[in-house]
């Protein structure tokens, strides 16, 4: 082996690692939700507001070279995507179950494919087509038990679950707009506005004032999304977008896994088939996609 592939070899697989420790940071977020006894929108301000403060920290003591503007009109759409998805995500988690939220979100990448089409003009091709199909399989299976007589009605948890992987789409056809500018401008955009929209609730709900409350909110804007972004900005430069979302698939198995080893909350048999159909279809999508831009 030649040292400049030795060398490459290297620097992917300190990027695999990278994209692996973001993916377990990115998992524990379901279990601490569930375990913090605080308003939804408290715990989504207060981890962005901690995570904004790390994350503008880190670039005041560690500048970038060679700054590029983002363009102002995808810049803030991209933040107030990326703000109503964490905050949508918070709330499912408090009303569904950690597997539902996850898995429902994790169908980003179809709502990325459909508004890349009707914001950009981004024509789906046949495998992203395929992945609709087969995410509207699992959605059906999600939902089965809703659309029979015996059901009790669309779960509200459920949807707001949907509606935050349909944010965390937009966002990423946001950040797409933007090319050459900056994501990070829009991820601090997106923890300020986070952080704002908390405010209000501060009033109406006071926290309360536990030691261990504020020392999960911290390991959340420090560790579970400020080392995530580093970790994850880190490796993203050194493996391409499929092997990053492949091992990133870690993160919907084990959010669950956490939940249910801590508190005992069991994903439902629909839950698991209907989730896996909807991750098969964007690692395939994925695979897919990758395959062909290499042909």
């Amino acid at each position: 082996m030649t040292k400049a592939l030795e060398t490459r070899f290297f620097n992917r697989g300190k990027g695999q690692a990278a994209i692996f420790c973001c993916a377990i940071l990115w998992s524990t977020s379901g279990l601490i939700i569930k375990l913090l006894d605080w308003h939804p929108l408290l715990i989504a301000g207060g981890r962005s507001l901690i995570a904004a403060l790390f994350l503008w920290a880190v670039r005041t003591v560690f500048p970038r070279r060679g700054k590029t503007r983002s363009r102002p009109g995808p810049l803030i759409a991209a933040g107030f995507a990326y703000a109503l998805t964490m905050i949508t995500f918070v709330i499912a988690n408090k009303m569904t179950s950690a597997a539902n939220a996850i898995l429902l979100q994790y169908s980003a990448p179809v709502w990325a494919v459909l508004l890349g089409w009707i914001l950009i003009r981004e024509k789906p091709r046949w495998e992203q087509w395929l992945a609709l199909g087969m995410a509207a399989i699992g959605f059906f299976i999600f939902f089965q038990k809703s659309f029979s007589f015996q059901g009790g009605g669309v779960s509200a948890g459920d949807l707001v679950a949907v509606l935050s992987g349909v944010f965390f789409g937009a966002n990423s056809v946001f950040m797409r707009m933007q090319k050459d500018g900056n994501p990070a401008d829009s991820m601090l955009l997106a923890h300020a506005l986070c952080a704002a929209a908390a405010l209000p609730f501060l009033f109406l709900y006071t926290p309360t004032p536990a030691f261990i409350s504020f020392g999960a909110l911290a390991f959340m804007g420090i560790i579970q999304v400020g080392m995530a972004s580093l970790f994850f900005s880190y490796g993203i430069k050194r493996v391409s977008a499929v092997g990053a979302m492949l091992i990133a698939t870690i993160e919907p198995v084990l959010n669950p896994v956490w939940v249910f080893i801590v508190t005992g909350e069991r994903p439902s048999l629909r839950t698991l088939i209907g989730g896996g159909v909807i991750v098969t279809a964007v690692v395939v999508s994925s695979i897919l996609s990758a395959s062909r831009r290499r042909s």
